[in-house]
C-alpha cells in the first residue's frame, strides 16, 4: 500500500516491466517462497529474496516515486525481485510484518525523500558550481553555428539526390545516407541526422518507395530550411524547430497539478538508446501530456508508472508548438479515485485534431487522440476502427496489425463499441489503451 492508501493491481505492477523477460521473472517471485523479512508502510515496500548466493537480496520500493534499490547485479528497472516484491504486496490482502523499516530500507528512503536527494543525488550531481551565463552563451551559439553548416550540406546532398533521380539512391546504398548521418552528428544536429538514416532505410522497402522518399526528402527541406530561417519563424514554431534538430526545449510552461491518468507506456530502442513514452490525461485540466526516459543501449529507463493507475502530482510543460511533453514534479502519490477515460470522439474529430496539430508542427509523426464509440473491423487492407454508424474508419497501423494487443481489443470489444486511446498519424492508428462501457473505469493497456 502506497502513502495514499492504495494498493496496485498485478496488472499495473506488470506494466512496469521494462520487457517481457522482466515480466515473466517477476511473475515466479511473486510468491511468499523465495521471500523474508517483508514489510511495508508509509509508501514503501521491502523484503529479502533467495537468490542462487548464500545472502538474499535486499529489495526495497518507493511507491510514491517509484523508485527501487534491490542489491542483485542486474541493470533493469524495475529488476525481477522489485517486480516480485510488488506482485507479492499486490496479492496480499493484509499487510505484511511491520510498519518500521529496518535500517537499510530506512536509509534508501530517508535519503531519497529529503531535500534534493532524489534524482539529483542518483544522477550524481552536487559539488559543482553555478553555471556561467556568458560561457552558456558561447558554447550555444558555436554550436548553432555547427547545426547551421550541417544544415547547408544537408540541403545541398538533397538537391544532388534529386538531380540524380531518385532511382540512383537504391544503388548507392545505405553507406552514403549513414556518412551523410554521421556529418550531421559531427555537426550537433542529432535530430537531422535520424532523419537522414529515416532517409536511407526507405529505399527498395517495398512498392512505392520512390514516393515515400520524396515525401521524406521534402520533409527533411523543410526542416533544413526552417532552421535556416528561425529567426524569422514565430516563437513556438521556431522552438519545436529546434527542437526538431536536437536542441532541447525548455521547461518554461507554468506548472499543473491534477489527477494523471497513466493511458500507456511503452519503449522504442535502437543501437545507441532506448526511449520510454508515457502518456497522462489530467482529470480537471482536460490536459493529454507526454513523459519521456531515456537509457542507454541495453539499459532500461528509469522512469515507469503503472498503466491505469491514477496519480496526484505535477507537470511542467516544455515549451514549442503542441506542449504535450513535460517533466514531473518530485513526486507523484497514486489517489484513489475513479479512472475515468478521456473524452473521445468519431474518427473524423480524430483527423481534424491532427490536422491541426500538424499546422503547428509539421514533421509530426502522429498525435495523440481519443476514440469514442468506435468497432474493431476487419477490411480488405487489414484491420480498422470504424464509427459505430460505419460513416467513417481508420486504419492500423502495420505494427499494430501484428501485435497480440489487437486481438485483446478484439475480445474487449465482442463487436460492440469501445473507447480506444492511441496515436493517430498518417500510417494510421496505433491503439495504445481502451475501455469498454461495461467497466469504464478499468485501463485496458493494448501496447
Amino acid at each position: 500500500m502506497n502513502a495514499m492508501g492504495v494498493r496496485w493491481t498485478s496488472e499495473q505492477v506488470l506494466a512496469l516491466a521494462p520487457d517481457d523477460a522482466s515480466r515473466r521473472a517477476g511473475s515466479r517471485l511473486g510468491t511468499a517462497g523465495p521471500w523474508s523479512g517483508r514489510g511495508s508502510g508509509d509508501g514503501a515496500v521491502w523484503g529479502l529474496c533467495k537468490g542462487s548466493g548464500r545472502v538474499p537480496y535486499r529489495t526495497v520500493v518507493d511507491t510514491t516515486g517509484p523508485a527501487y534499490l534491490c542489491e542483485c547485479p542486474s541493470r533493469k528497472l524495475p529488476c525481477k525481485h522489485a517486480l516480485g516484491l510488488l506482485l507479492l504486496h499486490a496479492s496480499d490482502g493484509s499487510e505484511a510484518g511491520g510498519t518500521d523499516a529496518p535500517d537499510w530500507a530506512g536509509r534508501w528512503l530517508a535519503a531519497r525523500r529529503a531535500p534534493g536527494g532524489g534524482a539529483d543525488r542518483q544522477a550524481g550531481g552536487g559539488g559543482a558550481g553555478p553555471a556561467d551565463p556568458e560561457a552558456a552563451r558561447r558554447r550555444a551559439e558555436r554550436r548553432a553555428a555547427r547545426i547551421t553548416s550541417g544544415a547547408e550540406e544537408l540541403e545541398q546532398r538533397l538537391a544532388d539526390l534529386l538531380r540524380g533521380g531518385l532511382a540512383a539512391a537504391e544503388q548507392r546504398g545505405y553507406g552514403l545516407w549513414e556518412e551523410t548521418a554521421a556529418r550531421m552528428v559531427d555537426a550537433q544536429a542529432p535530430g537531422l541526422a535520424g532523419r537522414v538514416r529515416e532517409l536511407g532505410a526507405i529505399p527498395g522497402s517495398g512498392p512505392g518507395w520512390p514516393v515515400r522518399l520524396l515525401e521524406e526528402c521534402a520533409l527533411t527541406h523543410l526542416l533544413g530550411r526552417a532552421w535556416l530561417s528561425a529567426d524569422r519563424l514565430p516563437g513556438p514554431l521556431a522552438t519545436t524547430v529546434r527542437t526538431r534538430v536536437g536542441l532541447t526545449a525548455p521547461v518554461d510552461g507554468a506548472p499543473v497539478r491534477d489527477h494523471w491518468l497513466v493511458l500507456a507506456q511503452y519503449d522504442a530502442a535502437d543501437a545507441r538508446l532506448t526511449t520510454r513514452r508515457i502518456w497522462l490525461y489530467g482529470a480537471g485540466s482536460g490536459r493529454t501530456a507526454l513523459l519521456l526516459s531515456f537509457g542507454a543501449a541495453g539499459r532500461a529507463p528509469r522512469l515507469a508508472l503503472p498503466v491505469g493507475a491514477v496519480l496526484d502530482g505535477e507537470l511542467t510543460p516544455h515549451a514549442g508548438a503542441g506542449q504535450l511533453r513535460a517533466e514531473p514534479g518530485e513526486e507523484f502519490a497514486p489517489v484513489e479515485v475513479p479512472a475515468v477515460p478521456p473524452p473521445g470522439g468519431p474518427v473524423g474529430a480524430a483527423l481534424d485534431s491532427y490536422g491541426r496539430a500538424l499546422r503547428e508542427d509539421p514533421w509530426l509523426d502522429s498525435w495523440p487522440v481519443t476514440l469514442s464509440g468506435v468497432v474493431p473491423a476487419r477490411a480488405g487492407y487489414g484491420w480498422q476502427l470504424a464509427d459505430a454508424d460505419g460513416r467513417e474508419a481508420l486504419p492500423l497501423t502495420a505494427s499494430a496489425q501484428s501485435r497480440p494487443g489487437l486481438w485483446r481489443l478484439v475480445a474487449l470489444s465482442g463487436g460492440a463499441p469501445v473507447t480506444v486511446f492511441g496515436e493517430c498519424g498518417h500510417r494510421g492508428f496505433t491503439p495504445l489503451a481502451a475501455w469498454s462501457p461495461e467497466t469504464q473505469g478499468e485501463t485496458v493497456p493494448l501496447i
